[in-house]
């Protein structure tokens, strides 16, 4: 029944924290932007990321330096937000953090660094052309969703109303739900789908190479017991193979 559910959620518990410390201060301040305005929704978004931080530290017992960068970001630039009352830093932050953080993914590999080796092979364990297909495959989504971000920022200001699906929404709620019903979604079907084609790529863990590596031998081994006492019982009745039982039971 764990293979199966792996099959289908293959993310392990750090995994799962690391997604939900991403959007779960999205989602929340998305509500609170909606019901009360930007002041509130940013202070709302500052709360929660504090929270998912010490989370992290209950939860995994340390904190993971991806998810702990990108908290810190988002403390800096919703900071921003709230001392000059304008959206566009928490806005443009992931513009930003999502480039540079595509540029870094790349130059590791130019340099041989590979930067998501070094903070996840912990979790997982792939061989160097894995770790260098799984960076260079997420390098170019980064690139993506910092495009698609500002293409949507640019698109809908704030001082505007729009119609979402019969559903008026400023354009900064247009932007929080572009994150939260696009990008959190597409997010995690991509790490699923790059996590589960990654596989073919994973390094056994010891105890299933240990398990692999003893299997067969024992099996063997039984195999040559069983064969060796077959061969010797038809040699002991065979006269012509020169060892043939007396009536006293002794051979000759």
């Amino acid at each position: 029944m764990g293979s199966r559910l792996r099959r289908i959620y293959p993310f392990n518990t750090e995994q799962t924290v690391n997604i939900a410390s991403e959007f779960g201060p999205l989602v929340t301040m998305f509500i609170v932007n909606a019901a009360y305005g930007i002041t509130a929704g940013t202070w709302a978004l500052l709360l929660t990321t504090v929270i998912a931080i010490v989370a992290m530290r209950i939860v995994l017992k340390r904190l993971p330096a991806f998810p702990l960068i990108a908290s810190s970001v988002t403390l800096a630039f919703g900071a921003l937000t709230i001392i000059t009352h304008d959206p566009m830093w928490v806005q443009i932050k992931v513009t930003i953090f999502n480039a540079m953080f595509a540029i870094f993914l790349f130059v590791g590999l130019w340099l041989n660094r590979n930067f998501f080796k070094y903070v996840f092979e912990k979790t997982f364990h792939y061989t160097k052309e894995g770790w260098d297909r799984f960076t260079w495959s997420f390098a170019w989504f980064f690139v993506f969703t910092a495009v698609a971000n500002e293409l949507v920022r640019l698109t809908f200001v704030d001082d505007h109303i729009y119609n979402v699906f019969g559903y008026q929404m400023d354009g900064v709620n247009v932007w929080i739900l572009f994150k939260i019903a696009l990008i959190m979604p597409l997010s995690g079907a991509y790490a699923w789908f790059l996590t589960r084609l990654m596989q073919k790529h994973r390094i056994p863990d010891e105890d299933e190479t240990v398990s692999v590596t003893i299997a067969p031998s024992t099996t063997g081994n039984a195999n040559s017991s069983r064969h060796g006492v077959a061969e010797f019982a038809q040699v002991a009745a065979d006269p012509r193979r020169g060892i043939a039982p007396r009536r006293d039971g002794r051979f000759h």
